[in-house]
């Protein structure tokens, strides 16, 4: 990728945000497990940051995906896994397809005033029978009238203590289970929607994750984004700015605790020498180096790509893949320099190193993306 000059600027603007907003906080938002959404999105809004990508009829900036990209890895500067990937539900997850193929009212009603941080997101896909295997859904969505009743419940859905409204897929016939799904707007306060359960997880403890029930939930047709029946193909294409998402926010958030070791490395002593001292620490630091930067450059050669036009599912797939998997190889790796001190809760290592672990489940697991790759490759059920 060719940084322009609007690239760097996109950067500094972010990390001064996260300096003066967000990382001063992060150690009680942990606590609290959940951070102010509302907010923290409203000081982003404020300075164009969630709509980098979308129409400027809208509100966004109508750049490519390469600032979304560079946004992303900046979010890597954020002192926790949770509140980048809340912010990155936000902009790369829940409002692409809307950016996309929804009718103009539907975006001035809600992707307006998300890209202004008025409104909070989320992404209503997985369920608790239906996690990377989307097909398998069974949230329904009927036709009454005018209207969609719906029925069913979603899981591990992040934001959705918080959100106004989800991007909802839903089954909207009895068809193929790739043809009879529908992505629908609903608001979160419509009557017939619960939130279960606070869902307690290992890390990314400041993004909160609910349980949602939705029991007759009325919402009308004119809701629904795009066309009906094309809900799990839309899915798919926002699927690729998920992946490259994730792959993106890893390299920046891997590249800042990598550096935050060497500087604790440098100072701890050990058998009268620092621990930097020692050889064998030298070249771990340098292949976790050489691993970072192997990710950043697969993940701006799909970037670039898209941003041609071109279909990356594959690369970004593999992106997405050595994410999840360098994440835990490098929390790992890292969390043994820092002895004692690593294995304390507070630290900023052993938080990434709960926080990573999501990496290869959320958003397609390992096994998904291995799979979404064999297929391209040719090779899928070979005999």
């Amino acid at each position: 990728m060719q940084f322009t000059q609007e690239h760097e600027e996109i950067r500094r603007t972010l990390k001064r945000f996260i300096d003066k907003e967000i990382n001063p906080y992060v150690d009680e938002w942990e606590d609290k497990e959940m951070f102010p959404a509302h907010q923290v999105f409203k000081g982003l809004g404020d300075l164009g940051l969630l709509g980098l990508t979308k129409p400027v009829e809208y509100g966004g900036a109508g750049l490519d995906y390469s600032y979304g990209v560079v946004m992303a890895e900046a979010l890597g500067h954020v002192d926790c896994g949770g509140v980048p990937m809340a912010i990155g539900v936000q902009t790369d997850m829940a409002t692409p397809a809307l950016a996309r193929f929804g009718a103009h009212e539907l975006k001035e009603e809600f992707l307006k005033p998300a890209i202004a941080g008025d409104y909070v997101a989320c992404i209503g896909v997985s369920e608790p029978g239906a996690g990377s295997d989307v097909a398998s859904i069974k949230t329904a969505a009927k036709k009454d009238g005018d209207d969609y009743i719906i029925n069913g419940g979603k899981m591990w859905i992040t934001n959705s203590l918080q959100a106004d409204w989800m991007c909802l897929l839903a089954n909207t016939s009895e068809g193929a289970p790739h043809k009879n799904k529908t992505l629908i707007i609903v608001p979160m306060k419509t009557k017939g929607i619960t939130v279960a359960k606070k869902l307690r997880k290992i890390g990314n403890m400041s993004s909160d994750t609910g349980l949602i029930h939705f029991d007759d939930v009325r919402v009308p047709q004119r809701y629904r984004i795009g066309e009906e029946g094309m809900g799990f193909t839309y899915q798919m294409m926002q699927f690729q700015e998920e992946r490259l998402w994730a792959a993106a926010r890893t390299t920046g958030g891997m590249e800042r605790i990598l550096n935050e070791t060497i500087d604790y490395v440098r100072e701890r002593k050990m058998f009268g020498q620092t621990v930097l001292d020692f050889q064998v620490v030298q070249h771990k630091l340098a292949e976790v180096k050489t691993e970072i930067e192997t990710l950043r450059a697969l993940t701006y050669r799909a970037t670039d790509l898209y941003v041609n036009g071109e279909d990356v599912t594959e690369l970004a797939s593999m992106a997405k893949l050595k994410a999840g998997r360098m994440s835990r190889f490098i929390t790992d790796a890292l969390l043994q320099y820092w002895g004692g001190m690593g294995y304390t809760w507070e630290n900023h290592i052993s938080r990434a190193f709960r926080d990573g672990r999501l990496g290869s489940i959320g958003g397609g697991a390992d096994e998904v993306m291995l799979g979404i790759i064999s297929k391209r490759m040719g090779i899928l059920g070979a005999k």
